[in-house]
């Protein structure tokens, strides 16, 4: 038996938006059409009528729900530096906090309209819930490591915790830049290649990060010096963080997370270098450390591929795409139907999970999400009504 669900608009995504459009659903939740309000009417369809929009489920690309417990526990605008080794030195060890903490973000972002995440793991504690979710997860286990002589013992260690987190889908990723070795993302280019995997990176995330590539000064020689980690043997570039270490990988899908200090000439530079980039924002979360946004523009301008993250509770008081796209459309004025895509279509795309997320067509399953619009498309409201 199909559910008919109607509101003031209905975004496909992968189509124009239908005004008092008519989605179809069977008992599977499976998508069994889409109907304009003509053709409802012709076919006597009885839909429940809603005030506000139908969109799909969103995809939050950049997660990190091992760190749920740290919520309020870090000041904002401490900058990118001083909230890292915050969570290094205050990052909860009770597991019990842990996990119910995990289990309360996934829980939230569920109730706020999230289908899929792409979520950051240094360690086994978020599986437990992942495996009983409603939620489709990828795990990115991450690997940190500067020194190039411990390259291959990171790897080893880091493809025994993706074996632990089976049957769950996940990618073994570099952290960020200045915290991996030079020998060791040619490690994780080679592994990723080897398994057909997908990346994610933290990219650009301060201006310390450009200028310690750039000169080898700033704040990031502190932050070595508080994790007790020689860079003597460490040279640098003369460029930015992005144009010195992309080349490695030059052929894989990959998530560039926050961007919030990439130019024109970074985002120049990575089309030549690699087609598959895919460019995650988290504006809150840029909001909350460093107090500034990427140039969100000057990306759309140059034909980035846009996602969207939440990153985690360290960093955000919520975690919700809903509030991460009308933060972007009150500070930034990002037209609402782009910032949809982002957080749907495109997250789908990278995820590899187009074929059942990020669009309302008929087969897929979604969800659906009921959000409130002004007529002219402003987001009026961060709450979502789940639908289905």
């Amino acid at each position: 038996m199909l559910q008919y669900f109607s509101a003031d608009w209905v975004f496909p995504v992968s189509s124009p938006p239908i005004k008092n459009g008519v989605v179809a659903v069977d008992e599977s939740g499976a998508i069994s059409d889409i109907l304009t309000e003509a053709k409802a009417n012709y076919s006597k369809v009885e839909a429940k009528k809603y005030r506000g929009a139908i969109v799909p489920g969103f995809i939050n690309t950049h997660c990190h729900i091992e760190l749920s417990a740290m919520l309020g526990i870090i000041p904002k605008h401490t900058g990118l530096i001083k909230f890292v080794e915050t969570v290094i030195t205050k990052r909860s060890q009770n597991e019990a906090e842990i996990d119910r903490a995990i289990a309360a973000s996934d829980e939230q972002m569920w109730r706020n309209g999230i289908v899929a995440v792409g979520d950051i793991s240094n360690n086994l504690s978020s599986k437990k819930t992942k495996l009983r979710s409603n939620i489709y997860y990828h795990t990115f286990i991450e690997t940190l490591g500067f020194i190039p002589a411990k390259a291959e013992e990171i790897i080893e260690k880091a493809i025994a915790l993706r074996e632990e987190f089976l049957p769950l889908n996940a990618s073994i990723v570099p952290h960020a830049p200045y915290s991996v070795s030079a020998k060791l993302m040619e490690l994780l280019n080679d592994y990723a290649v080897a398994q057909n995997d997908f990346l994610s990176i933290h990219n650009q995330e301060s201006e310390a990060e450009n200028l310690f590539f750039e000169e080898k000064k700033g704040d990031f020689l502190t932050f070595f010096n508080f994790l007790g980690i020689d860079i003597s043997d460490f040279k640098a570039s003369g460029k930015s963080s992005l144009q010195t270490w992309l080349e490695v990988f030059r052929n894989q899908k990959m998530l560039l997370v926050h961007n919030t200090f990439s130019n024109k000439a970074d985002v120049e530079f990575a089309k030549q270098m690699n087609l598959k980039l895919f460019w995650c924002l988290c504006p809150l979360a840029n909001l909350y450390i460093e107090n500034t946004l990427p140039d969100v523009h000057m990306l759309m301008k140059n034909g980035a591929k846009i996602t969207l993250g939440t990153d985690s509770f360290a960093s955000n008081d919520q975690l919700n795409i809903l509030a991460e796209m009308q933060t972007l459309q009150i500070q930034k004025n990002v037209p609402f139907e782009d910032l949809l895509t982002w957080a749907t279509k495109n997250g789908a795309e990278f995820l590899n999970i187009g074929s059942q997320f990020g669009s309302l067509e008929i087969g897929k399953k979604p969800g659906l999400n009921l959000i409130t619009l002004s007529n002219e498309f402003e987001i009026l409201s961060s709450k979502v009504e789940k639908l289905l």
